[in-house]
């Protein structure tokens, strides 16, 4: 029943989001212009003669102050809305022992600082290595419960890296990807064996009995 409830919200969640800046975009024609949209085809023609070209990312089109606010503004904001359904499907996913809330917050307040990294370094490789030294320094001091919950920080970040360059969709396509083939994983409960470790649920008490009778 859970698994329903979050294929419903997921499928309405995207659907409203995407309806919305749809209608935003044919009313106001000039939002386009600060969509953080469009770097997935400069990353797909591939890359130039030149090593050191950049890319170019969404915000070629900013000029003015104002303009990159508003800019950066929208990207920041289509990470959080890109990555919040993410959120869900882990804490729908997750049994209660093995919860872990601050995971949660890191998936949601990560893209936020890569979105923000990888406009900082754009256009500058000396700062990309300067950066790279600062934040060898930082690790994450929390062991991850799960090898499965690393996925969670990998999106997150691509997600940020996708926003960052002007790439949102690719990020929404991601977390679409992300989200429903979790969803359908637990629902047909693929790769179970009993007795063993289960990610996505709880194994039962009846599968443990029957595989201490096994092991006695």
């Amino acid at each position: 029943m859970r698994a329903v409830h979050l294929l419903v919200r997921l499928t309405i969640y995207y659907f409203a989001v995407s309806a919305t800046v749809f209608t935003a975009v044919t009313l106001f024609p000039i939002v386009r212009e600060y969509m953080p949209i469009g770097g997935a085809e400069a990353l797909l023609r591939g890359p130039s003669n030149d090593p050191f070209d950049s890319i170019e990312i969404g915000a070629r089109n900013v000029t003015t102050f104002a303009e990159s606010i508003v800019w950066l503004v929208i990207a920041v904001s289509a990470a959080i809305l890109t990555v919040i359904p993410v959120s869900w499907t882990y804490m729908a996913l997750r049994k209660r022992d093995e919860y872990d809330q601050s995971l949660v917050e890191t998936v949601v307040i990560l893209p936020i600082a890569v979105t923000g990294i990888v406009i900082i370094v754009h256009d500058s490789l000396a700062l990309a290595f300067s950066l790279a030294g600062i934040v060898g320094g930082v690790r994450f001091r929390n062991t991850l419960k799960s090898s499965g919950d690393a996925l969670y920080i990998l999106l997150a970040i691509g997600i940020g890296l996708s926003a960052g360059i002007g790439a949102i969709e690719i990020a929404a396509v991601m977390s679409m990807a992300f989200n429903y083939c979790f969803l359908i994983l637990w629902i047909t409960d693929y790769g179970a064996k009993k007795g063993a470790h289960r990610y996505m649920r709880r194994t039962s008490k009846r599968s443990n009995h029957q595989s201490g009778e096994e092991t006695g």
